[in-house]
Order: structure tokens, then sequence, then C-alpha cells
């Protein structure tokens, strides 16, 4: 699934990782491993995979303002 494609939230798929968030959002991949690492990130830990799923990305991006996330950058 190429994510630069992706045009509303129902085609992202159900879990996300660094690469596909940092494609998303347009930032770089150490970017989206940052945010993984924040305590108010909603990220799941498998074994050393670092996730979120689909459901809490898109809550966790709508309750943040545009100067929140270009802090990311």
């Amino acid at each position: 699934m190429n994510l630069s494609t992706i045009k509303s939230y129902d085609e992202l798929p159900l879990t996300l990782n660094a690469p596909q968030i940092a494609s998303v959002l347009g930032i770089s991949r150490s970017c989206a491993y940052a945010l993984l690492h924040r305590k108010d990130f909603p990220t799941i830990v498998i074994g050393r995979r670092l996730i979120v799923s689909k459901s809490k990305f898109i809550m966790w991006l709508e309750s943040h303002d545009e100067e929140t996330l270009n802090s990311l950058s």
C-alpha cells in the first residue's frame, strides 16, 4: 500500500508503524520514531515493534493543533 496516495482515514491500515506514520504526516522516519516514544502518543509495543492503531492515531492527530504537529519536524 502506497501511503502517499491515501486520501482519507478509511484508507489507512489498521495499525501504523514509524515509516507509515512518517509518510502520512510528511515527516522523517526519525521524527516518527520520536513521536512513537512520546508519553502522550498511544503507542503499542509488541516485542521490539512500535505501532499505533488507526483509531488511536486519528484521535491523537485530531486532538493536536498544527503548532504541536509542527514541533515534531
